[in-house]
């Protein structure tokens, strides 16, 4: 490792830590019904931040359907190739503010090594690792730097797959870095080989012309939610693994989850049974996962004594990787309107899909980001999948299919990304920054 950089990482850690505390001061949810205004902001903060740090070409470009996107662009010099950084500065809304220690979700703390705050790892972490990576290595290396921060990751309602379909010349890169994941466990160098597909779908149930009385009409009338009940119940097997034909399986070699620590990382209740069957690993990361996400039924508070006439519910379904989501979503429907009882009314409504992801691990960069990634934390480098979906990644491949794609970044299970109390480990951020710095400034020698 170079001394000088790793101290250099070192010293831009206080300003880079500031930079993520402006950033999650900015409660950038791209969410339909949340103001649009911080979500402006937080992609002007971050254009200011790539221009800081070094990239003479800064602007904000328009994404169908979704806030801007700011590209960086610094070209390579003699021939160096060229790396494309990506990561998102929308958040996922914080929830309920009591539920946060403080009660202060966009208001970023400091405690025990930790930033705490509402995107303070997903993904503004992943931004601030991109910018002090840049930030250490200055314009000394030859390498070419390309920039993407999107504004609607996390909704996942706007066209940025269309966008880099449109826009693939501008993208073109030998290797794009995605930093929307993490490592396996804390103080853990990672690389992502794997994401889960996804499909999902809304289905709705209609029995009634309207609510009716439940003790004048109750037993031979059908209840909508007691109908969409049964079927969602169809899902799943007595052990809780996926009971849809058609839905693929894909065999799991990467690093081992412990049970225990699993379950203390998803918060599961003492006394509670896992679901589904073989390891963590397999599970997680080779198998499909089909959950209830919403449902429209009447509230407790405030019920009726009324049979419900219509009721929807939608279905989310994890796929494992290499499953085609158009087909694992028509084996979906398939199989709720098959479960349909009574011959209830059933109307299965398409929803959004995303490419799975498995990488290839016998090139170049691979091999040099694994170094880079040794060097940084002084341990060997664990491959591991993860279970969710980032769909853009299939259009990444599909836009620019020599690229090498390496997936990793400072999260880890403490983060507790999505839900109260979010944080990212300051000491992980540094160094994985370091890892990202070694890691472009080792390209040239890679190829």
């Amino acid at each position: 490792m170079t001394p000088d950089l790793q101290a250099t990482v070192k010293d831009l850690m206080p300003r880079l830590t500031e930079e993520l505390k402006q950033l999650v001061r900015l409660p950038s949810v791209a969410f339909p019904g949340f103001p649009a205004a911080p979500v402006e902001q937080a992609g002007v903060a971050v254009a200011r931040l790539l221009a800081d740090a070094g990239l003479p070409d800064v602007r904000m470009m328009d994404v169908p359907g979704a806030p801007q996107a700011v590209f960086g662009h610094r070209p390579a010099r003699d021939g160096a190739p060229t790396v494309l950084l990506y990561a998102h500065y929308d958040v996922q809304p914080a929830g309920p503010e009591e539920a946060w220690e403080g009660g202060r979700p966009f208001d970023p703390v400091e405690r025990d090594g930790r930033l705490y705050g509402r995107g303070a790892a997903d993904d503004k972490s992943g931004i601030v690792m991109h910018a002090g990576a840049l930030l250490a290595l200055e314009d000394d290396c030859p390498v070419g730097v390309k920039v993407l921060i999107e504004g609607q990751e996390e909704a996942g309602e706007g066209g940025i797959e269309e966008f880099v379909a449109a826009n693939a010349e501008l993208l073109e890169a030998d290797v794009i870095v995605i930093s929307d994941v993490g490592n396996y466990a804390l103080g853990v160098p990672t690389l992502t080989t794997s994401l889960r597909g996804m499909a999902a779908c809304d289905v709705e149930v209609e029995t009634l012309e309207g609510a009716v009385h439940s003790g004048m009409f109750g037993g031979p009338a059908p209840d909508a939610l007691v109908a969409l009940c049964r079927i969602i119940a169809t899902l799943h097997d007595d052990a809780g693994s996926p009971a849809v034909a058609g839905l693929a399986t894909m065999e799991y070699d990467g690093a081992p989850y412990d049970e225990a620590a699993y379950r203390t990382d998803a918060g599961v209740l003492d006394g509670v049974s896992l679901i589904g069957k073989g390891s963590i690993g397999q599970r997680l990361y080779g198998a499909p996962s089909i959950n209830v996400i919403g449902i429209d039924a009447p509230r407790v508070d405030g019920a009726a004594n009324a049979l419900i006439p219509k009721a929807r519910a939608r279905v989310s379904v994890r796929l494992a990787p290499g499953q085609d989501p158009a087909d694992a979503l028509k084996a979906v429907q398939a199989h709720l309107e098959a479960a349909a009882p009574w011959n209830v009314m059933i109307k299965v409504t398409p929803g959004t899909t995303g490419e799975g992801f498995l990488a290839k691990t016998d090139g170049p960069a691979y091999a040099a980001a694994t170094q880079a990634l040794r060097q940084a934390f002084g341990k060997e480098v664990v491959h591991y999948g993860v279970g969710g979906s980032i769909p853009l990644v299939a259009a990444f491949l599909a836009a620019i299919p020599d690229a090498e794609i390496i997936l990793w970044g400072p999260e880890e299970p403490q983060c507790k990304i999505h839900a109260p109390n979010e944080s990212v480990d300051l000491a992980e951020l540094e160094r994985c920054t370091l890892a990202e710095a070694l890691f472009i400034a080792g390209l040239c020698d890679a190829r």
